[in-house]
C-alpha cells in the first residue's frame, strides 16, 4: 500500500508561482509511473503531467513550458510558473502501481490541494 500526501497549494495571482509537494510512504516498489492530474470546477479530472522512475516526463499541452514535474526520492513536485486563471482547480497526485508477479494495478491518489488564481 501506498500512502500520498500533498501540499503547497493556495490562492495567488496571475503570473504567480507555486510548488506543489507530494509526499509518498508505503512500498513503492512496483511503482511505474508518477503525476499530477487536477480537476476545475465542473470539469473532468485531466492529466498535468507524468514521470516515470527513469526520469521521463510528459505534459499536458496547456501546461508545457510553464510547469515542471520531478522526484526527488520518495516525494513528487509539480512547479507551476506562469500561473493563469484557467491553472484553478484541485491538484491530485498520482503513482501507478504494477508488479509483475500481480494480474492487477492499482492507483494511489493524494487528497488533493486547491490551487486558485485570480486575476
Amino acid at each position: 500500500q501506498v500512502q500520498l500526501v500533498e501540499s503547497g497549494g493556495g490562492l495567488v495571482q496571475t503570473g504567480a508561482s507555486l510548488k506543489l509537494s507530494c509526499a509518498a510512504s508505503g512500498d513503492t516498489t512496483c511503482i511505474t509511473a508518477m503525476g499530477w492530474y487536477r480537476q476545475g470546477p465542473g470539469k473532468e479530472r485531466d492529466l498535468v503531467a507524468t514521470i516515470t522512475p527513469g526520469g521521463t516526463t510528459n505534459y499536458a499541452d496547456s501546461v508545457k513550458g510553464r510547469f515542471t514535474i520531478s522526484r526527488e526520492k520518495r516525494t513528487l513536485y509539480l512547479q507551476m510558473d506562469s500561473l493563469n486563471p484557467e491553472d484553478t482547480a484541485v491538484y491530485y497526485c498520482n503513482f501507478h502501481e504494477k508488479c509483475y508477479y500481480e494480474s492487477h494495478s492499482d492507483d494511489y491518489w493524494g487528497q488533493g490541494t486547491q490551487v486558485t488564481v485570480s486575476s
